[in-house]
């Protein structure tokens, strides 16, 4: 009994499985939790992701196969298999696959809010809505 009434008071995982397909790739959320998400993330071959960054939530990357190149703020540098890097919040960031397999990473998503519209876009190879310099908005689609 006791044993039962302390699983019933944890908060397990919400939302266990679910993927998206962008035209870089795709990002499944493996488990998601109060302040925290966990996702799966691939990168196609010479496909990278907006220049962005989000408000609410730091992002810490582990790379599982393939070689990311990352731009974290001001510096660029390679991520490779078994290595990391951590993206603090308000920070523009950018996840690249230089390689010619597919990029596979594994990102922790931490922050108060983790929501999928937490996205300040700079530059986009898609045509997805950006932010200029000048603050304003370029509207693709």
């Amino acid at each position: 009994m006791e044993n039962e009434n302390k699983s019933n008071n944890r908060q397990g995982p919400k939302n266990p499985i679910h993927t998206e397909v962008r035209p870089w790739g795709s990002w499944t959320v493996l488990e998601e939790g109060n302040h925290y998400k966990i996702k799966r993330i691939e990168v196609l071959p010479g496909h990278r992701l907006s220049l962005q960054m989000h408000h609410h939530r730091s992002e810490y990357w582990v790379v599982v196969s393939g070689t990311a190149k990352v731009t974290n703020g001001e510096k660029s540098i390679y991520v490779h298999t078994h290595e990391s890097t951590f993206v603090p919040k308000a920070t523009p960031h950018r996840l690249e696959n230089p390689g010619v397999i597919p990029l596979v990473i594994i990102e922790i998503q931490n922050g108060e809010y983790l929501g999928e519209d937490d996205i300040i876009r700079f530059e986009d190879d898609y045509e997805r809505e950006t932010i200029n310099a000048d603050k304003t908005i370029d509207k693709h689609r």
